[in-house]
């Protein structure tokens, strides 16, 4: 199978069936072992698909007719590890080294999950899983007919009940049985059906789409675990524009994401101020345009995220312009909330929220103008989320105006020339007061308490006004700080 990193192909029919056959061999081993215990066992789902787009990893996935006990017996003294986690609904996973049909050895992730049948019942969120006895049963009730396709091993036989070989070759999303029963069935196929568009950059069929609207408050019953890996997925893909697009044209946005919905304002009759759910996507483009590393969570999040506190802060004013003041620190709040209700880490929501909130701040600071302790501010303030800042207001530049634009970039190259200068000089990353909390407690001789504390916001505000002073100018300052609370 090709390496995932190689280039995606669109399979043509008369092709494709061949192409299947190229398996791993570490695939068609497991397969023999499977037969001689008297078991069937195939390649299935997104390893079929991705076969055949010629980016297949290292993550297998196949279906058995064997129980999950009997999978265990077969894959134990097999398998270099193995694991249970999911056994509960008929998964077995496994790592095996192996050579791959590049040469190469690698470590293949494994999972073997018995033929099942699952689906939710109207309150529950959590699916019910039973067992089925053919690959056939398996296939249908599986999402979308491009993840419906199997390899039966060792033979390597290409099984496709539901034309999943041509909707591949269509890049075309439909569902093996009718989406209304799917989308009932699992409810998160709604949202893996934008996930799966963003992700291979394939259409929806319009079938697919009409149930996604008609059902889309079916989403709810889904936990919000489920819902957020699903998002972050989507995020994280090569087109998320076309994903965010379709959750937001089926309804399922104002049940996942309302936020995102909500930014769809009406434009005034004269066009004076752009429209901001445009705007937003376009930054989220823009900002992966400036990625360095990989895809960036918390950087996409931010970018979508940063202009959410706009509907609630939109006002006409009486020269007919339209101000949104304060959004950032409304959207910060905002972004803080939803968030937190789809269950994201700590870490990750004060670090997308804290980035909402200061991607104006570039703005705030004029035409260039910079005094030093502006710029301590600005990098005191962002923190180890400077790099992501820069992105962040890079990319918050939609306008079409390219001379407005132009000085734009300009103006913050100047921003991080005169950051990496101020670097270079007192090692701006980690600014602090020049004496900390326990020369403080001594040059006053007072004990630990929130006094000290006062003093060391007010030698940090010192510090941040003027660079380093010194200890022996830190210390008469605090001296004479001292000296007007005692007056005081």
């Amino acid at each position: 199978m090709p390496n995932a990193n190689n280039a995606a192909q669109t399979p043509s029919p008369a092709g494709a069936a061949q192409a299947s056959r190229r398996v791993e061999p570490v695939a068609e081993d497991l397969g023999r072992r499977f037969r001689a215990a008297g078991f069937a066992l195939a390649l299935v789902g997104g390893s079929v698909r991705d076969t055949l787009l010629g980016r297949l990893g290292n993550d297998l996935d196949f279906t058995t007719d064997a129980r999950p006990e009997q999978v265990l017996k077969i894959l134990r003294p097999w398998a270099d590890a193995v694991w249970e986690v999911g056994i509960a609904f008929g998964t077995v996973g496994g790592m095996k080294k192996a050579q791959g049909l590049d040469g190469a050895t690698r470590g293949f992730q494994i999972e073997v999950t018995t033929y099942r049948s699952e689906a939710y019942d109207r309150t529950s969120r959590k699916p019910e899983v039973s067992y089925g006895d053919t690959i056939e049963e398996d296939l249908v009730r599986r999402d979308f007919t491009v993840n419906a396709m199997a390899v039966a091993l060792p033979e390597s036989d290409f099984i496709d009940p539901y034309g999943g070989l041509d909707d591949l070759a269509a890049r075309m999303l439909r569902t093996p049985g009718a989406p209304e029963a799917s989308f009932s069935d699992d409810p998160l196929r709604m949202l893996r059906a934008a996930r799966f568009a963003a992700q291979l950059d394939f259409e929806v069929a319009p079938e697919v789409v009409a149930a996604m609207t008609e059902m889309a408050d079916r989403i709810e019953i889904v936990s919000a675990e489920r819902i957020r890996d699903e998002l972050n997925k989507l995020i994280l893909s090569d087109h998320p524009r076309k994903g965010l697009r379709l959750l937001v044209d089926t309804g399922l946005a104002d049940r996942v994401l309302p936020e995102l919905s909500a930014l769809r304002l009406e434009r005034d009759e004269h066009f004076r101020h752009k429209d901001v759910y445009e705007h937003t996507l376009t930054v989220l483009e823009q900002a992966i345009d400036l990625e360095e590393d990989g895809p960036d969570l918390v950087l996409r999040l931010a970018a979508l995220l940063h202009d959410i506190g706009k509907p609630k802060t939109r006002r006409f004013e009486s020269d007919g312009r339209v101000s949104f003041h304060h959004h950032e620190v409304v959207g910060a709040k905002l972004t803080k909330a939803r968030m937190l209700q789809l269950k994201y880490s700590n870490e990750l929501v004060k670090d997308v929220s804290r980035l909402v909130e200061l991607h104006l701040r570039f703005h705030g600071y004029g035409s260039g103008e910079w005094t030093d302790s502006a710029v301590r501010r600005y990098v005191r303030d962002a923190g180890p989320l400077l790099e992501r800042l820069h992105k962040l207001t890079r990319s918050d530049c939609t306008t079409r105006n390219k001379r407005k634009a132009a000085a734009l970039s300009r103006t913050y190259d100047g921003l991080e020339a005169r950051i990496a200068e101020l670097q270079e000089q007192e090692e701006l990353d980690a600014i602090r007061p020049d004496l900390d909390g326990n020369q403080i407690m001594s040059v006053l001789d007072i004990p630990p308490g929130p006094v000290v504390g006062k003093a060391y916001q007010h030698l940090l505000e010192l510090r941040l006004e003027n660079g380093p002073l010194g200890e022996e100018a830190a210390t008469a300052a605090l001296h004479e700080w001292w000296a007007a609370q005692s007056a005081g």
